[in-house]
């Protein structure tokens, strides 16, 4: 029923294309993130939670047609429905439907439950499309419980070195979860500009969020104590965090799993925090689903499908795409975001 070719993944039967790196008539988008969605489609489906996102990134006279969780859709007899990936905040699986051919294109995705996104859902199907951006079994993550206690420590070890804490994370997904743990921290808290905006768009659209203040000299030049800024990726080695000395610097990514990592960002703190599935998540996520053929995109996935056809005995094949693994995406210049 899918095919994949240069613009995307295409559903000949309801002429639809899903997370396409090129414009197309009509797409299917998982999630916000920038290599999911990409600008210039005519028409745009994704679920209710990523409509304010997508006209935050791509405009807001972009047509974007919102779906909840599922709710059918038929398309020339083809059932589609979207189901909670766990990613961020609206990202979705796609199951498409066809006289009892079942296939699922999972976007990215992870199984541990971060409090703000809703947690994966396993589909049922007999054709999955998984990411494998952490495929390697060396990417065994902390829980998430784990990973907030020690940022919560380090900020409060900061403070009594009398110096500020700057968190690392992409501004659509991680920088929620870091505002959420950091505002347990007492202190106060602000956010690079293109945070802030993705923050106060989505408690506008009724996520209980905590709110954070937009990053400006003025705002923080009455502080006399320490205090907390959140900013992107593309902000480090920048002459905007000079205002903010003396500070301490920490990159929050699954990535932070490998030292070299950290030594490569020129960090104080490497903090394993991810928005993807490790690979124990991984293997879980696609057994649970019951399919046979896994066809294994961006990531790890000539590595990966080895093993699942070795080791799960899965008709597992390597897909080539345009999406970005989880190191090149955070060092995406947040454009329109600012």
């Amino acid at each position: 029923m899918l095919t994949f070719n240069d613009i995307g993944i295409y559903c000949a039967r309801a002429d639809l294309y899903i997370d396409p790196w090129k414009p197309v008539d009509k797409a299917i988008i998982t999630h916000a993130h920038a290599d999911h969605a990409r600008f210039g489609s005519k028409q745009y489906l994704c679920h209710t939670d990523s409509v304010p996102l997508l006209k935050l990134r791509l405009g807001e006279n972009t047509s974007v047609q919102g779906l909840s969780y599922a709710e059918p859709l038929t398309i020339n007899g083809v059932t589609i429905s979207l189901h909670p990936a766990g990613h961020i905040i609206g990202s979705a699986q796609v199951k498409l439907t066809y006289k009892g051919e079942t296939w699922v294109v999972s976007g990215d995705y992870k199984l541990e439950n971060d409090g703000i996104a809703i947690p994966f859902e396993p589909i049922r199907c007999q054709h999955f499309v998984t990411e494998s951006t952490f495929g390697l079994p060396i990417y065994r993550f902390p829980s998430a419980s784990l990973a907030k206690q020690d940022i919560l420590q380090w900020i409060d070890e900061n403070r009594q070195r009398q110096l500020n804490s700057l968190l690392i994370g992409y501004s659509l997904g991680k920088a929620q979860r870091l505002i959420e743990i950091a505002s347990e921290a007492g202190l106060p808290l602000y956010a690079h500009g293109a945070i802030a905006n993705i923050q106060a768009k989505l408690i506008q659209a009724g996520h209980n969020l905590h709110p954070v203040t937009y990053a400006s000299a003025e705002a923080i030049r009455e502080q006399k104590a320490s205090y907390i800024v959140i900013m992107p990726p593309s902000a480090l080695g920048s002459s905007w965090i000079k205002k903010f000395a003396p500070y301490a610097l920490a990159y929050c990514s699954g990535w932070m799993q490998l030292r070299g990592a950290r030594r490569r960002r020129n960090v104080n703190r490497g903090f394993v925090l991810s928005d993807h599935a490790d690979w124990n998540q991984l293997n879980e996520a696609i057994t649970a689903t019951g399919a046979e053929n896994i066809y294994v995109t961006h990531g790890y996935k000539a590595t990966y499908a080895k093993w699942l056809r070795e080791n799960y005995a899965l008709n597992a094949m390597e897909v080539d795409t345009l999406y970005e693994d989880d190191l090149l995406l955070e060092e995406e210049k947040d454009e329109g975001l600012e």
